[in-house]
């Protein structure tokens, strides 16, 4: 399936504005903020216009509206309060997932409500998405804030095209999967049709976390993933920088007075635990110890711009910074020099274009780091005597500024004598290295990084190649073995399409076709299990080598068990018939009602979308006045009897029966079903056996895998009917039989 991609407006969300709002003697002043994030997109937002969405900076009053002069682009703002501000962002965003990202977890503080908060903005910022996307145009979610938004703009928005960027590392699998909703948030990426990280080695962890705990199938080589009945493609766009910005203000700077024999080591950070700020300089002042030649011959000049000063953590952080500088500058200080020049404030920016350009050596050791841009400035504003890059392995930009001198950030001693060899290094080999880098950052720039990634963004979509055998070889294999297998399935959209009407639901001949050689094998029984009523289901397959479960397991019969009808079936199909009246009374056209004894379905597939939600909300509240249990199903709200009894009671039923209480040892189960009420089964058989959730991925699912459509369980049962002999099964003697 291929289709065309047309070019609309840009819309970008983000969780801050490219301006910051304050409000001055009763009016609204706009200035520019600061970050990596607005450098980057301002560019492309003045070329291809749209609408930028995010939070201003502040709370903005009912009668006001936020304009810019100048600015090139529309700006929506999303209002967040206080509390709001307090749980979203220092709460979960930041208090969570950036700890977590930068494999920091024993920093993260969790809570519920936090969590509640979370969700919430992200669906207001998906709203306010909403409001303003028309065909053609290309939704661009920024970073971690919004993880969540690419899934609910797309359940408002099928078609819509949805593009993610995350700036800060995404974490490998052992530390992902400590996160309680790790499930929400890779549901809420991969609904974007193209999600970007900053380097291969974050790709190749989205990957394997996806894989492993969304069971989604990943093809690695092509960078795209089978999420439901959608692909989401994955990709590294390693960001650049405005490089002949950089290089011509460092030309430009001012030229400061400096003994001239003096050497600065420069450090620019945000104030934050991830930077490692105090382990370098822990380094400098090791490097002291070890080399004392250098004291007095060289400076360290230290920019820790303020960030999140009202948390604790960065209080804690500022705090020991503080001591620390103030420890080395009282041991190795001396009235002509100062071994530490700590500037805690941001610094304007031809005042650090010359910092850049006079610097020899840049030390820029985060602990963890998605990109770092510092040190692609610093390499653009090398336009005198070349300085030495001093990188941490640990930042996305150290993937590919191999000429630098890469260090680990928690090896004092290695930093340490990294940072005595760049200090040393002669004029030919520091020409070397930083002409090589200055070569592949001029090429790499902000331009291109933008022109790749809007283009990959716009490219028309298509589909991943057919699950085939070998899929299900590689998934099943090793789980079956030489066992026995017991393979349930649900019958409406995991063996046969949905249809407008269940009487037009029909199994295609090449799935009739492989049930039957699955059914003519002695080691494998196949039951299905459907919430249409058991004659029903019966005439629909219309095998008598199968097990059948109707009314989602109220009624059992099949070869080799007993047949089994729930005791509270009379009692509830008279009350249903009273219910089915009520239901009736729905005027609604195009709805209607499907009697099933004691259980019922109001289906309202051929109602206008938007009429959905209202109708299903009345079905459920004449279920409920009734006294059944309403369940949301596909197009349609199920009414069942309140017994404690679903699709899960059934299978267990079936297997405990058929195969005896030790079942588990000898026996091994797959269930494929593509409905709400198949989850009930999914959750009964957690850890009990393979299970397959079949169709869009619009909700969250218990079973392991996700399976496109009814032609993926076609094939996963000719690879069941093809795979190699098993064990027949032989039924459990009782120890009290003869």
């Amino acid at each position: 399936m291929v289709e065309s991609a047309k070019r609309g407006k840009l819309i970008v969300a983000s969780n801050r504005l490219p301006v910051t709002v304050k409000r001055s003697q009763g009016r609204l002043q706009a200035g520019r903020s600061s970050g990596g994030l607005v450098a980057a997109m301002e560019p492309a937002m003045q070329r291809q216009g749209g609408i930028w969405i995010g939070w201003p900076g502040t709370q903005l009053k009912p009668d006001e509206s936020l304009h810019v002069e100048g600015a090139g682009f529309d700006m929506e703002p999303v209002g967040l309060s206080p509390t709001e501000m307090k749980r979203f962002y220092h709460g979960f965003s930041n208090g969570v997932l950036w700890p977590l990202f930068h494999s920091l977890p024993e920093r993260m503080q969790l809570d519920p409500k936090n969590w509640k908060t979370y969700e919430a903005i992200n669906q207001r910022f998906a709203d306010a998405i909403v409001e303003h996307l028309e065909d053609d145009d290309l939704v661009w979610i920024h970073d971690y804030h919004l993880a969540l938004c690419p899934e609910f703009v797309r359940r408002a928005r099928p078609d819509a095209r949805i593009a993610f960027f995350l700036h800060i590392p995404f974490p490998p699998f052992d530390l992902f999967r400590i996160l309680p909703n790790h499930h929400a948030l890779l549901r809420g990426l991969l609904s974007s049709d193209l999600v970007g990280f900053h380097c291969p080695g974050y790709v190749s962890n989205f990957e394997d976390c996806v894989e492993r705990l969304l069971g989604a199938r990943v093809d690695r080589g092509n960078g795209e993933i089978e999420h439901g009945d959608r692909v989401a493609r994955v990709a590294a766009f390693p960001l650049g920088i405005d490089y002949e910005r950089y290089e011509s203000a460092a030309r430009e700077g001012p030229r400061p007075k400096r003994a001239p024999h003096e050497k600065i080591i420069l450090g620019v950070d945000r104030l934050d635990y991830t930077k490692g700020i105090p382990e370098r300089l822990r380094a400098y002042e090791r490097m002291l110890e070890l080399h004392p030649e250098m004291r007095g011959e060289v400076s360290f000049v230290q920019i820790a711009v303020p960030s999140r000063e009202q948390v604790s953590e960065y209080q804690a952080l500022k705090r020991e910074i503080d001591e620390l500088v103030g420890r080395i500058n009282g041991r190795f200080g001396r009235s002509d020099w100062t071994p530490i020049r700590y500037i805690h404030r941001s610094i304007p920016g031809p005042k650090l274009s010359a910092l850049y350009r006079d610097a020899a050596v840049a030390l820029v050791t985060p602990l963890r780091d998605g990109m770092n841009l510092v040190a692609k400035e610093f390499v653009a504003s090398q336009t005198d005597d070349p300085g030495v890059l001093l990188l941490s392995r640990m930042a996305g930009a150290a993937e590919t500024m191999r000429e630098a001198l890469r260090v680990n950030p928690y090896n004092v001693e290695g930093v340490s004598e990294a940072l005595h060899r760049a200090l040393e290094m002669p004029l030919d080999e520091r020409e070397a290295r930083m002409r090589a880098l200055q070569r592949r950052e001029r090429r790499h720039d902000l331009g291109e990084w933008l022109d790749l990634f809007i283009a990959r963004a716009t490219e028309p979509r298509h589909s991943m190649r057919p699950v085939a055998k070998e899929d299900f070889e590689s998934w099943l294999g090793a789980f079956t073995g030489k066992h026995r297998l017991a393979v349930f399935l649900d019958f409406d959209g995991t063996l046969a399409p949905i249809a407008s009407h269940p009487s037009l639901v029909k199994i295609q001949d090449g799935m009739r076709e492989v049930l039957a050689l699955c059914g003519r094998r002695d080691d494998t029984d196949l039951a299905i299990v459907s919430g249409r009523g058991l004659a029903d289901v019966r005439r629909m397959v219309d095998n008598d080598r199968f097990v059948y479960a109707g009314n989602h397991g109220l009624e059992i019969a099949g070869p080799g068990i007993e047949s089994y009808q729930h005791p509270d079936i009379a009692h509830y199909e008279r009350r249903a018939v009273e219910l089915v009246a009520e239901l009736e009374r729905i005027d609604a056209e195009g709805a209607w009602v499907e009697a099933k004894g004691a259980s019922l379905t109001f289906h309202f597939r051929e109602v206008e979308a938007e009429e959905h939600e209202a109708l299903a909300e009345m079905a459920r509240s004449a279920i409920r006045e009734a006294g059944f249990q309403a369940r949301d199903a596909l197009c349609a709200v199920e009414a069942r009897p309140p017994i404690g009894w679903d699709k899960g009671h059934a299978v267990l039923h079936v297997l405990r029966t058929r195969y005896g209480p030790g079942w588990s040892e000898s026996v091994r189960v797959i269930y494929a079903g593509d409905d709400e009420t198949d989850e009930d089964a999914f959750r009964s058989l957690h850890g009990l056996g393979m299970t397959f959730r079949v169709g869009a991925a619009t909700q969250p699912t218990r079973a392991r895998r996700r399976l496109s459509d009814v032609n993926a369980v076609e094939t996963m049962l000719r690879w069941i009917a093809e795979r190699a002999p098993g064990r027949a099964f032989e039924r459990p003697v009782s120890p009290t039989e003869p």
